[in-house]
């Protein structure tokens, strides 16, 4: 158990900086959508534009982070690991920009700004910049440091969202007021908004490299050949992996713009839409995420003892138990999170429990995933998401054409639930855990009969007071349930076991 709490310890101050730093994030979602100064049809742009850089990004990581954890843990490479790891990060991305600059006008038009060739440029900092990060902040992650990686990312994404209130708000309302005001000497009010939202962007890279500036400055000029073939080798079938969950994550927005019918105004218009919803499912995107990021070096560590499976079956139990009444917590109270977008924006929360639950399948996914991990069949996991992205491209495809953004909702369900059920029987094939997985589908039906009860109660009495008490009454009859069900559990964690007798 005492492996469990350290987990949960450590989720908790990442999920504390996913939480600050994703939420003031999401902060960006409202303060664009609300603007006047920004049309709907660029902050679509926008989104295709943040669709596309985390695919670049895959590429230039290929996969090193996970391995830094995997090769951290041999005592023989422990010394040179850090250091090879990030000179060959650095080589690389020095060689990727150069490539990506001197197709900055291809890279326009695929990110959707064309017309915009600055914004290419920016684009290209962003994502040379971030990727210098990348085996800093898993070193902290790797040392079980996560109030530094904390205190990094919020102070970064705190900065972004002040320039972007500056440029969008205060520069554009100061100048209208007086044309001589001291703005007017780098603010253009003439340009698109986008290009300083962005701009803001690079801002906050170079600030966060700087932060971490100590953990770079520990990077000896010592590389390993050895190690970095190894890591090569168990790496570059993560790439696939990579691309693949990016591609089911982020690339319904590029589909959705370009399968769409209808003029470009319209399609940039419906990508907004769908984007800014897609955000109403951060609370459980925000604990996956934090989850991933403490149970990756965790689950590793954990291999190195006695029993290890025994482990990832409870935390996989908790996780579900956690997940399921955040995915409550959201949908039976969707009047209230609606208000973080636009009113123009709000015709797309029908996507919101759709995402919710596939975002579900996701986090169960990435507990899964430890088996082709600790087992070196990296291989395994190219299958499984080349799997889920044909699920999305093809039905994508598909059903954009007569549903629109519905379609993205649904590819994503479909392609994360498929993964996770493929992982899920392989991977007791090959690496058998204790999970136990009839009681815990058995709390995923229970939670989705409240949510319909919910729906059809409030559908035939349509009052948005009547539907958050109901919300409220089912969320704490369920909370009730589980700590009944769970008794003994609980019972074994510090926080919450001195109250239940």
């Amino acid at each position: 158990m005492s492996g469990i709490k350290k987990l949960a310890g450590q989720t908790m101050w990442y999920g504390l900086s996913s939480i600050a730093a994703r939420f003031l994030g999401y902060l960006l979602a409202p303060l664009l959508t609300y603007s006047s100064h920004v049309k709907t049809a660029d902050f679509g742009r926008q989104s295709l534009l943040y669709s596309a850089i985390p695919v670049l990004s895959v590429l230039f990581t290929y996969g090193f982070e996970t391995a830094y954890f995997r090769f951290s843990a041999k005592q023989e490479y422990k010394k040179t690991i850090y250091s090879t790891s990030f000179l060959s990060i650095l080589f690389t991305t020095i060689i990727f920009s150069a490539i990506l600059w001197f197709n900055r006008e291809w890279l326009g038009s695929i990110v959707g700004f064309a017309d915009i060739p600055v914004i290419a440029i920016l684009t290209i900092a962003i994502i040379a910049i971030d990727t210098l990060g990348v085996i800093p902040f898993a070193r902290l992650r790797q040392e079980e440091r996560p109030i530094k990686y904390a205190f990094v990312r919020v102070i970064g994404i705190f900065i972004n969202l002040l320039l972007v209130w500056f440029f969008v708000y205060y520069c554009p309302t100061e100048i209208a007021k007086d044309p001589l005001h001291w703005v007017g000497r780098f603010y253009d009010n003439n340009q698109n908004p986008i290009v300083y939202v962005v701009l803001a962007n690079v801002v906050q890279s170079l600030v966060t490299l700087l932060l971490l500036s100590k953990e770079i400055a520990m990077v000896r000029f010592r590389f390993d050949g050895k190690l970095w073939k190894e890591m090569m080798v168990y790496a570059l079938p993560l790439v696939i992996v990579g691309l693949g969950g990016i591609i089911n994550e982020t690339f319904d927005r590029l589909m959705l713009k370009a399968w769409l019918p209808g003029t470009d105004e319209f399609r940039n218009e419906q990508v907004g839409i769908y984007n800014a919803c897609y955000k109403l499912s951060l609370l459980i995107t925000l604990f996956v995420q934090a989850f991933r990021m403490g149970a990756e070096p965790f689950f590793f560590k954990q291999a190195e003892g006695q029993n290890p499976q025994k482990t990832y079956a409870r935390v996989m139990k908790f996780f579900v138990i956690v997940v399921t009444t955040m995915f409550l917590a959201v949908s039976l109270f969707l009047p209230i999170w609606s208000r973080m977008i636009g009113p123009a924006y709000r015709v797309g929360l029908a996507i919101v429990p759709i995402l919710l639950l596939a975002n579900i399948f996701l986090g169960i996914y990435y507990n899964l995933s430890i088996w082709f991990k600790l087992s070196n069949r990296t291989i395994a996991g190219t299958y499984i998401t080349l799997i889920g992205t044909a699920i999305t491209i093809g039905l994508n495809y598909l059903l954009i054409p007569y549903i629109g953004y519905m379609a993205g909702a649904w590819a994503t369900f479909f392609c994360y639930g498929t993964m996770m059920v493929i992982s899920y029987r392989w991977g007791q094939k090959v690496y058998p855990v204790p999970y136990v997985t009839k009681k815990l589908i058995a709390y995923g039906v229970i939670v989705l009969i409240l949510f319909f009860m919910h729906k059809g109660i409030t559908y035939f009495i349509p009052h948005t007071y009547f539907s958050l008490s109901l919300g409220c009454v089912f969320l704490a009859a369920w909370c009730w349930f589980i700590l009944l069900i769970e008794k003994k559990e609980f019972k074994k964690l510090p926080v919450i076991g001195k109250y239940i007798r």
